[in-house]
C-alpha cells in the first residue's frame, strides 16, 4: 500500500470547544494554482460568531422548512464530515483553514432535517489523502452514503477497491485549499478510476477554464465539476469561463454540482483573487433574512437549460472556510428558482445522483 502522508497530532485546546490551539499557515497562492494574492485570505479571516443551537434537531442550528415538494429519494451530493477526534485523525500541516468539528451524527441529523434520503460525503482538504475517518462513515451507512475520496497518482489498486466497496464513486482534485491533490494528476488519475466506473471531481480557479480547455477536452472518462464551476456569479453567464464551462457539460461526460452560492454571490473584478473564500460574510446571498444573488440563478438556469441531465444538487455542508454559516434549509430552498420544474428537480436531485454514485436501485442510465 502506498505510504501516506500523516500530520503530526495537533495539541487541543479546550477553551477552543475541541479547536488546535495553532492556526494553519497559508500556502502561497491558495495551493498553488491560483493567481498570487489568495494567502492573506486565511491569516486575516474573522471567526464566525458561535450560532444558536436547537437541541431539538440533535445539536444543529435552526434548519428552513422546505417550500417545495421535495421528492422521495433525494440526495444532498455534496457535503464534508471532520472527526471531533484530532488524535486519531490529525489534520494536516498544509491545511489552508481549520474547521469546527463536524462528526458523523450531526451529519446524518442534517440530512434528516434536509429531508435528504441519501447523502455524498467528499473528503474535506484538511485531511489530506489520509480517508479514513470519510471511509469510515460510508461502511456505516452502505445504502444511504456514497462518498468521493482523495488520492494522489501514486494510490494502489488494492486501496482503490478497498475504498469502491466502501462507497467511494470518485476522486477529487483541489487546487483552492492546502492538502488538495494538484492538477497534473489529472490524467493519471482519470486513467486509473475511468474502468472502475468512477469519476474525477474538480474543484478549482474556474476562470482557468478557457486555457485548460484544449486539455479538458482530451480527457477521457467522467468529470465532476464543485460549485458551478467555483466562478464568481459576476459577470456570471457572459464570461468566457462560464462559457467554457458550458461547453464541456453539454458535450462530454462532465457534470456540475449546483452547490454553494454564498462562495459564488461576492461581487468581484474579473481579474480580482479568486472566489469563493474571501468576502463572503459581507456579501448577502443565503444568509438568513437575506435575499439570493440573481447573478447565482442566472448561472443554476443556464446549466440546467444545457444539461439537466449531468447536473446534481449539495448543501455544500458544514460550509467550511466561510466567515458566517448560512442557513443550509435555505440553501436548499433556492431549488425551485433555479429549477422551476419539477419533473426537473426530481431529476437532479434523485435520477442523476442514483446514476453518478450507483446507488442501490439506481435508475437504468
Amino acid at each position: 500500500m502506498t505510504t501516506r502522508r500523516r500530520a503530526a497530532p495537533v495539541p487541543w485546546n479546550g477553551s477552543q470547544q475541541g479547536q488546535p490551539s495553532t492556526e494553519p499557515k497559508a500556502p502561497p497562492n491558495g495551493g498553488g494554482e491560483g493567481p498570487a494574492g489568495r494567502a492573506d485570505v486565511f491569516t486575516t479571516r474573522r471567526r464566525a460568531a458561535p450560532v444558536p443551537w436547537n437541541g431539538s434537531q440533535q445539536g444543529l442550528p435552526s434548519v428552513e422548512p422546505t417550500t417545495f415538494d421535495l421528492p422521495p429519494g433525494a440526495c444532498d451530493c455534496h457535503a464534508h464530515v471532520i472527526a471531533k477526534n484530532a488524535i486519531d485523525y490529525p489534520l494536516v500541516a498544509d491545511r489552508s483553514y481549520t474547521p469546527e468539528p463536524a462528526p458523523e451524527a450531526r451529519y446524518l441529523a442534517m440530512l434528516d432535517a434536509l429531508g435528504m434520503a441519501r447523502g455524498v460525503l467528499v473528503q474535506i482538504s484538511v485531511y489530506g489523502t489520509d480517508n479514513r475517518y470519510l471511509l469510515k462513515v460510508l461502511r456505516r451507512h452502505p445504502e444511504r452514503l456514497r462518498g468521493v475520496a482523495v488520492a494522489d497518482r501514486g494510490v494502489s489498486a488494492h486501496e482503490l477497491r478497498s475504498m469502491h466497496d466502501a462507497g467511494v464513486r470518485g476522486l477529487r482534485i483541489n487546487t483552492a485549499f492546502g492538502g488538495g491533490v494538484p492538477l497534473s494528476d489529472l490524467e493519471a488519475l482519470a486513467e486509473r478510476v475511468a474502468p472502475m466506473g468512477w469519476h474525477v471531481q474538480l474543484l478549482i480557479d474556474g476562470r482557468r477554464f478557457p486555457a485548460l480547455l484544449p486539455r479538458l477536452r482530451r480527457l477521457e472518462g467522467r468529470f465532476v465539476v464543485d460549485h458551478m464551476g467555483h466562478l464568481p456569479a459576476c459577470p456570471g453567464v457572459s464570461s468566457p469561463a462560464f462559457q467554457a464551462l458550458l461547453e464541456l457539460v453539454a458535450e462530454r461526460d462532465w457534470w456540475v454540482k449546483l452547490s454553494a452560492p454564498y462562495r459564488l454571490a461576492a461581487p468581484q473584478a474579473e481579474d480580482g483573487p479568486p472566489e469563493g473564500v474571501s468576502g463572503l460574510a459581507e456579501s448577502p446571498s443565503v444568509f438568513p433574512g437575506q435575499p439570493a444573488y440573481p447573478g447565482v440563478t442566472a448561472m443554476a438556469q443556464a446549466l440546467v437549460a444545457h444539461a439537466p441531465q449531468r447536473l446534481v444538487w449539495g448543501s455544500d455542508w458544514p460550509h467550511v472556510a466561510t466567515a458566517g454559516l448560512p442557513d443550509t434549509g435555505r440553501l436548499r430552498n433556492l431549488l425551485p428558482d433555479w429549477i422551476p420544474d419539477a419533473a426537473q428537480r426530481r431529476r437532479v436531485l434523485v435520477d442523476n445522483p442514483a446514476r453518478l454514485y450507483d446507488f442501490p436501485g439506481r435508475p437504468v442510465a
